[in-house]
């Protein structure tokens, strides 16, 4: 996309001869004033608005003609109120990616998961505003979304907004267009260009005052006839001048016409790629439905029956691929329609016909049912007559399937009468109820009239209909434009000639309409189908073959491709699952790895896509081997939490996921590489990637040996990388050398919020070198230290940190050395540090001297909650200690003080601390010998202390009278959610339910 700076003075685009930018600008202008040439004869649309009063008073009045001629060229086509919220914010992106220029919509939706690109958002009414005080108004901007996603519905609301006066109000004069419109001129000029589709602005009595801003949009870029060829298009300045309607456009858009016009073009993603980023100063997309939209959708749809939106909900929902194609908003409301009319006409237990769809091909089975049954009440009946049923839909299959399927091999979208009687299409069957669920009639501003399908997915399906039917007695290739090629006789051979021509299309356009022919082959659609467009059960002789002719199709190749999903989706429509069930068994089994014929990696594709088992996490640990990996690649872009432990992977493949981490459709956004074979070449590798990923918020390598090497070329990466949020490195051996090098990055960093640096040898030097960068950073939230050997220096130093660093809330030193030193050291840190929530000591040395200085901490302390002394050596003083501090302490919530040498004196004295605590909810008290008459005072606490739920009593001596005193106390006490005790007699349990 091209990069906008600040401009001084009246700077303009490029121009190529003839009149100057200044030129154009007031030619332009003046256009719109009603100043243009006298001696043009332009041919008047037809403005149903009403005629203007005589003499209108100035350059207001003008303005306002023009908005009430917006309004009412909107008329009734939509309800406009506020445009909903997807629609009034929009995803500010940079450019598109590989995925939407390459393929159909539908792979789009499907291998993203429905999900949006992460992205920041532009609300409505700033999508034509600076995006700071240093930049400038965009002058050429685009907006995507796949088919049906809702852009000329945005560009309405927008419209409709303006003239109004609600939005945009620096644009004095905005001029919609569609493609639809454009494309019923051959050549045009831009000055009769506008006179034609706003004639209002060239009537004489309009006042001649300039507007300051005029938008131009054009709407519908993936409707244009003819491709926009900016290599090899002629400049063109003069607006007079008559050209090419993509000429036309090109010039516009490149400012060789009218500069200082901003363009506002819609498109589906592939075909905005035609446009050169170069040129392009801002790139939005409309995102879909969430899971909360598509539930309102349906409701709205049946307002008058919430059961049934309830239940339309529940099928869609239960097959992930369909629900995630619910998030287009057509696709939506087409499946509602389909499901709505199949709730209607249930009746008693589901049959096989009735079952709820599971496939494309079923909803679009069930949507044509629906159309025949609308063609029977439109004709007065209720119930029409099998054969009527029939004829309607063999001859609506005949007659607008030749037309949808001669407009997918020629990438058209919209036709107009002259491609209607081309292809043989009888007008008076377009105004049939049938008829109208497919087609779609749009007047445009001059005579012609524009008719599209309702969506690009109803076209594949009609055009797959007659595919079908044509291929079984076609003697030609039907894909030979001419009709003539060598002779092809069998729907076999036919839809072999199919599954070819969709493999080999490179834009992935065939992909869905082989679906649907192969849908066509299924046992339930032809139950669905059969009368109207199918005969019974003519699909038995094919379904097997096509099957095998499919699979086929797999071949051994070095990347799991687009097309290759999408003959597993073929086979699902076919319902032929089998090769995907076995690659599902295995996957559950962990034999992955033994799976090796060319099928199989697809076939794991597909179910990365569309498994509820996968859809949070693609969890590939244990079972894959670098070849299947590899293959994988390609699809794995979009995953968005990817586990590999376990894999033995080592360097060559760490080369192989960089490369996929720094492609820009990467998607992943957490990958955990645990319990490899990595070391430090194979760091380097990922790190590499990091310089570039705008993804990835998780990396777990631990486990590995990357060593300090590996840890420094992660350090580097990290001082640019904006988006890793957590790292784990645990058990690397990165050692002092490598603590420093993180320690480096750690303390310029302003994303990374956790890191684990466990069992990494580090000493009192690497623990100094992390203190120095706790007190620059303010972004770690959790730094896990221990199984280290960082002793009472490094504690030290952490200390000191912590005096200064407000940020980090959970500090793991556990087995590290750590005597009463350090434990005094990092208590002198709690009188002032106000973050830190939790602290975990286990394992080191601290004895009843260092408790004392616990102590004394917890009582002035008051945002600790977990604080974890297990396994050390605090005895009955050092607890006592502790107890005292608890009597006061409000913030503690959870205490471990397991395996400490408690007895009896220390179990009295935390129970006389439990009786005046209000906030300790968890208590740890396992393998201390604290015996029958701790557990009693421990009892006599729980009768009165309302905040403990949970109490550890394992392997703590404890008899028959203290399980006794234990039982009262249940009887009593409300509050105690768990408590645990290890029984060694089944008399002591006997005691605690004869106490209860």
């Amino acid at each position: 996309m091209r990069k906008q700076e600040v401009r001084v003075g009246g700077e303009a685009g490029p121009g190529h001869g003839g009149s100057s930018p200044a030129e154009q600008v007031k030619a332009f202008m003046d256009l719109l004033a009603g100043k243009g040439t006298q001696g043009t004869q332009v041919p008047q649309a037809p403005d149903r608005t009403p005629e203007p009063p005589p003499e209108p008073p100035g350059n207001d009045y003008r303005i306002q003609r023009h908005r009430e001629v917006l309004l009412s060229r909107l008329g009734g086509d939509l309800v406009l109120g506020e445009p909903p919220p997807r629609l009034a914010s929009l995803l500010l992106v940079e450019g598109l990616t590989d995925l939407q220029l390459r393929e159909h919509d539908f792979t789009q939706v499907e291998a993203t998961r429905g999900a949006g690109r992460t992205a920041r958002t532009i609300a409505l009414d700033g999508l034509f505003l600076p995006l700071s005080r240093v930049s400038i108004p965009p002058r050429v901007s685009i907006t995507v979304g796949v088919a049906g996603m809702g852009k000329t519905t945005l560009v309405r609301h927008f419209v409709h907004l303006w003239a109004q006066g609600q939005l945009a109000k620096d644009f004095s004069q905005v001029l919609p267009l569609t493609f639809r419109e454009l494309n019923t001129y051959e050549k045009v000029s831009a000055e009769r260009l506008i006179r034609s589709a706003f004639p209002h602005v060239g009537e004489p009595s309009l006042a001649a005052v300039a507007p300051a801003r005029a938008l131009l949009i054009l709407d519908g870029l993936d409707e244009c006839k003819t491709p926009l060829d900016f290599s090899n298009t002629a400049a063109c300045t003069d607006p007079k001048k008559e050209v090419q309607v993509e000429n036309l456009i090109t010039n516009i858009i490149r400012g060789n016409l009218f500069p200082e016009v901003s363009v506002w073009v819609t498109s589906r993603p592939s075909t905005a790629g035609q446009i050169p980023g170069g040129l392009v100063d801002r790139m939005t997309e409309i995102r879909g439905f969430n899971e909360e939209e598509v539930k309102t959708c349906l409701e709205q749809m049946f307002p008058e029956d919430q059961s049934l939106a309830g239940w339309a909900l529940a099928q869609v929902q239960a097959d992930r691929a369909l629900y995630l194609m619910c998030t287009v908003p057509a696709f939506c409301r087409l499946s509602g329609s389909a499901l709505g009319h199949l709730y209607r006409h249930r009746r008693g237990p589901l049959n096989a016909e009735l079952s709820p769809p599971r496939t494309l091909s079923e909803i679009y089975s069930w949507y044509f049912r629906m159309a025949l049954s609308r063609e029977g009440q439109d004709k007065g009946k209720v119930s029409p007559r099998i054969e009527q049923v029939a004829h309607g839909g063999r001859r609506m299959a005949g007659t607008l399937g030749r037309l949808a399927f001669q407009g997918l091999v020629r990438k058209k979208y919209v036709f107009y009468e002259q491609d209607l009687r081309a292809f043989g299409v009888d007008l008076a069957l377009l105004q049939s109820a049938l008829s109208g669920c497919f087609l779609q009639r749009e007047e445009t501003l001059g005579s012609a009239a524009a008719y599209c399908f309702s969506h690009l997915s109803l076209q594949e399906f009609v055009a797959a209909a007659y595919y079908y039917g044509a291929s079984k007695r076609a003697i030609f290739d039907l894909f030979t434009e001419s009709g003539v090629s060598w002779p092809r006789l069998g729907f076999l051979t036919h839809f072999r000639s199919a599954v070819q021509r969709a493999m080999q299309a490179e834009d992935g356009r065939l992909d869905v309409f082989l679906r649907f022919l192969s849908g066509l082959l299924s046992p339930r659609v032809n139950t669905l189908l059969m009368g109207s467009l199918l005969a019974p059960g003519e699909h038995q002789g094919y379904r097997e073959q096509a099957a095998r002719l499919l699979q086929g199709c797999l071949a051994p190749e070095a990347a799991v491709s687009a097309r290759a999903v999408n003959v597993l989706r073929c086979l699902h429509e076919l319902q032929h699952t089998e090769l995907a069930s076995s690659v599902q068994e295995a996957m559950e089994r962990e034999g992955l790895a033994r799976l090796t014929s060319p099928p199989h990696p697809a076939a794991l594709a597909y179910l990365l896509q569309v498994s509820d088992a996968y859809a949070q996490e693609a969890n590939l640990s244990l079972c894959l081997s670098q070849a299947i990996l590899q293959s994988l690649l390609p699809q794995l872009l979009y995953c968005q939490s990817l586990r590999l432990d376990t894999n033995q992977f080592q360097d060559p493949v760490m080369e192989l996921l960089g490369s996929v981490l720094s492609g820009k459709d990467c998607r992943i956004q957490k990958i955990s590489l645990a319990e490899n074979q990595i070391s430090n070449k194979g760091a380097k590798a990922l790190a590499r990637s990091l310089l570039v990923n705008r993804s990835l918020t998780t990396l777990d390598l631990r486990g590995n040996s990357i060593g300090p090497q590996g840890a420094k070329a992660l350090a580097d990466a990290l001082k640019i990388n904006r988006t890793l949020a957590s790292l784990s490195l645990q058990n690397n051996m990165i050692k002092d050398d490598g603590a420093g090098s993180i320690a480096e990055a750690l303390a310029s960093s302003r994303t990374l919020c956790m890191l684990h640096l466990q069992k990494n040898s580090i000493g009192p030097v690497g623990a100094q070198r992390m203190a120095d960068a706790l007190k620059q950073n303010r972004s770690l939230k959790e730094l896990m230290f221990s199984s280290n050997s960082i002793g009472d220096g490094g504690a030290k130093a952490l200390a000191e940190a912590l005096k200064v660093n407000q940020g980090l809330e959970s500090l793991d030193l556990q087995s590290n050395s750590i005597s009463n030193a350090g434990v005094a050291a990092l208590m002198g840190a709690l009188y002032t540090n106000q973050t830190l929530l939790s602290l975990n000591l286990r394992e080191n040395s601290i004895n009843p001297e260092g408790a004392q200085a616990l102590a004394r901490a917890l009582c002035t302390n008051s945002t600790l909650k977990n604080l974890d002394l297990t396994a050390n050596l605090l005895r009955d003083q050092g607890a006592q200690a502790i107890a005292e501090a608890i009597r006061e302490n409000r913030a503690l919530t959870s205490l471990h003080l397991q395996w400490n040498f408690l007895q009896a004196e220390a179990a009295k004295a935390l129970g006389q601390a439990l009786q005046l605590n209000s906030s300790l909810a968890s208590l740890d008290l396992q393998e201390n010998a604290i015996g029958d008459d701790g557990a009693s005072a421990v009892a006599r606490a729980l009768k009165a202390n309302t905040a403990l739920t949970a109490l550890y009593l394992q392997v703590t001596s404890i008899g028959a009278s203290g399980a006794q005193a234990l039982g009262e106390a249940l009887a009593v006490n409300r509050t105690l959610e768990i408590l645990e005790l290890a029984w060694s007699k089944l008399n002591m349990l006997e005691a605690l339910f004869r106490g209860s």
